[in-house]
C-alpha cells in the first residue's frame, strides 16, 4: 500500500467517522479526491470503500434527507465501529499493544491531526470525540522509528550509527530492514546486515543520530516466511524480569490487574481524588516502565527503586521537551 493511498484511506475513515450526518458523495469527492476525473473518482472511491470494509469498518449508506429520495450519502457509525468488551489471551494482547504503540507514534499521530485540520478548514463539521474509539494512548518514542518503519514498507536500505553496550561512539551499519518489532519493552529493527552478510537485530534506542535511507524503493526482497517478531525474540538479549509494587488508581490499570501476583484494595495513595489499590506484578523491567508510563497519573511506582528512577527520569525528559 503506497503512502498516498494510506493517507487517503485514513482521511476517508476520519471524514466519515467524525461527522454526525451522512456525507454526500460529491462532497467526499471535492475534499478527498480533488482533480480526479469521473471515472477515476468512481474507481478509487469504490476501491477505498471496499478496502475499509474488508478491514471491518462499517460504512453505512443512506439518504441525506429523510423526506426526499436524493443522492445517497455515507457515514461510519461510531457505535457500530467501537469494539465491545473483549478478553484477550497474552499473545493477542501483545499484538494489540504493538498496534496501539504504532498508532500514536509521531508520523501516524501527525497524519490524523493533519486530516482533521484539513477537514475543519474546508468547513466540515467534525466531532473529534469519535476518534477516541480508534486512538489508543501509548507511543513509540525512539527518534529513528519513522525511518525504519517507512523503510520496511518500501524495501529501502538504511544506514545508521549504532552503539553497542559499553561503546561511547557508534559504528556505521548498513541494513536491509525486514520489519520492526517490540520485544521485552523495546523496539527493534530486524533485517539483513550487508556488512556481516547475515540477519541481525538492532535496538532502536541505541541508534545514534539520524538513520538515513540509502537506496531506492524495492531494492531487496524479504525472505519468504520471515517472522520478524520471532527473529527479534531469537536474536535480542534476554529480558530482565523483576517484581514490582505499584499503586493503581481505582478503576484503572486493568491489564496490570489481570496479570498481577496480588491486589490489595483500599490503600493510601499519592492523592485523595480517588481510591487506590496496591498491585504486585512480575514483568520485564523495560516493558513494565513503558506500561506504567502509558497510564500516566493513574499508576505510582512504590518499588523497586530502579524502576521508579526509570519512570521518573523519562517523565522529566518528557517535561523538558515540552518546556523547550
Amino acid at each position: 500500500m503506497t503512502v498516498r493511498k494510506s493517507e487517503r484511506l485514513l482521511n476517508l475513515l476520519i471524514m466519515l467517522l467524525v461527522q454526525r450526518h451522512f456525507v454526500a458523495k460529491d462532497r467526499i469527492r471535492s475534499i478527498l479526491y480533488p482533480g480526479s476525473s469521473d471515472e477515476a473518482f468512481e474507481k478509487m472511491f469504490e476501491r477505498d470503500k471496499e478496502e475499509l470494509r474488508s478491514l471491518g469498518v462499517p460504512i453505512e449508506v443512506g439518504h441525506m434527507d429523510a423526506y426526499f429520495d436524493d443522492e445517497p450519502g455515507y457515514r461510519i457509525s461510531a457505535d457500530q465501529f467501537a469494539l465491545p468488551a473483549i478478553d484477550l489471551l497474552a499473545d493477542e494482547a501483545a499484538v494489540i499493544g504493538l498496534a496501539t504503540r504504532v498508532w500514536q507514534h509521531a508520523k501516524l499521530a501527525e497524519a490524523t491531526t493533519e486530516a482533521v485540520r484539513k477537514l475543519t478548514a474546508l468547513g466540515v463539521d467534525v466531532d473529534t470525540s469519535a476518534l477516541d474509539i480508534v486512538e489508543p494512548r501509548l507511543s513509540a518514542d525512539e527518534p529513528s522509528f519513522d525511518v525504519f518503519w517507512e523503510a520496511t514498507q518500501e524495501r529501502v536500505p538504511v544506514d545508521f550509527e549504532y552503539a553497542r553496550p559499553g561503546q561511547e561512539t557508534g559504528t556505521t551499519r548498513h541494513l536491509q530492514p525486514w520489519g520492526v518489532a517490540r520485544y521485552a519493552g523495546r523496539w527493534y529493527v530486524v533485517g539483513f546486515d550487508t556488512d556481516r552478510g547475515a540477519e541481525r537485530v538492532f535496538r532502536l534506542s541505541r541508534v545514534q543520530g539520524d538513520a538515513r535511507r540509502a537506496g531506492e524503493p524495492g531494492s531487496y526482497d524479504v525472505p519468504p516466511g520471515t517472522d520478524v517478531r520471532e527473529v527479534a525474540r531469537r536474536l535480542a538479549p534476554a529480558p530482565t524480569i523483576e517484581r514490582a509494587t505499584l499503586l493503581v488508581r481505582t478503576g484503572a490499570g486493568l491489564t496490570l490487574r489481570r496479570g498481577a501476583d496480588s491486589v490489595e484494595a483500599g490503600v493510601p495513595g499519592p492523592d485523595e481524588r480517588t481510591g487506590w489499590d496496591r498491585v504486585v506484578v512480575t514483568r520485564s523491567r523495560l516493558g513494565l516502565a513503558d506500561e506504567v508510563l502509558g497510564y500516566g497519573a493513574d499508576v505510582y511506582v512504590e518499588g523497586p527503586p530502579e524502576l521508579r528512577e526509570t519512570v521518573v527520569s523519562r517523565l522529566r525528559s518528557a517535561l523538558e521537551r515540552v518546556a523547550s
